[in-house]
Order: structure tokens, then sequence, then C-alpha cells
């Protein structure tokens, strides 16, 4: 499930960086977030993907 949290944060992330600065602020937090799973993932001692 994380990792299906963390493709979907990444997507919505990359359509920000394209769609250009309207959201720009959401999807960087949204990126935050999906790195913040990835390392929760890695700590818990699983493979990040």
């Amino acid at each position: 499930m994380l990792w299906t949290i963390f493709v979907i944060l990444m997507i919505l992330w990359l359509l920000g960086l394209i769609s250009g600065y309207t959201i720009g602020g959401f999807i960087h937090v949204l990126l935050v977030i999906a790195i913040v799973v990835v390392l929760i993932r890695i700590i818990q001692g699983r493979k990040p993907f």
C-alpha cells in the first residue's frame, strides 16, 4: 500500500513540474510526503521499492 501511495505522489509531483507554478507548493508538499514514506519503509527494514 505504501508503494502505491509513493507512486501516486511521485506522478502528481511530476505533473506539477510540468504544469507550472499554479499548485507548485502543494506538489512539493506531496514530494516531501513521498520521501518520508520511502524513508519509513527503509527504517522498517523493507525494500524501498
